[in-house]
């Protein structure tokens, strides 16, 4: 069920906290918001996964379990950066801002915030996939 709004929720400020792997959901829904509170210990969880196998050259299946967690837990939040920053002024002010009379005028600010979420996430995904390729292919 849906509550009256009483303050204004930015789209350029949920985008940019998108990326900080939850805390767009706090800002949006609060802090009894189940999912807000999963994306931090799903993102610690996936870091060790990295640090097994980076650090201690662990190739085990909880190591790929875990990596399989930070991929997924990566994916997740630059899906959800793309949908919050792409959304248009109208349809984020419909839902997020009813009842409210300042209306939103982003611009830019949510599409650089989006094409520096894909350009990290290509990134780190593309280096990690070749990191793991290397390894399974008998690389130094």
């Amino acid at each position: 069920m849906m509550t009256a709004q009483t303050s204004f929720k930015s789209k350029f400020l949920a985008a940019l906290l998108a990326g900080v792997f939850g805390g767009h959901r706090f800002y949006l829904y609060g802090s009894r918001d189940r999912w807000a509170w999963l994306h931090g210990p799903l993102f610690i969880v996936g870091l060790l996964g990295v640090w097994r196998f980076v650090s201690q050259h662990m190739d085990d299946g909880l190591t790929w379990a875990l990596l399989g967690v930070f991929v997924a837990v990566v994916i997740a939040v630059v899906v959800q950066t793309l949908v919050i920053g792409l959304t248009p002024d109208e349809r984020w002010d419909a839902r997020w801002n009813q009842g409210i009379d300042r209306r939103s005028a982003n611009g830019w600010g949510p599409v650089l915030i989006v094409i520096f979420a894909l350009f990290m996430s290509v990134g780190s995904l593309t280096g990690g996939l070749a990191y793991v390729l290397q390894r399974f292919f008998g690389g130094a």
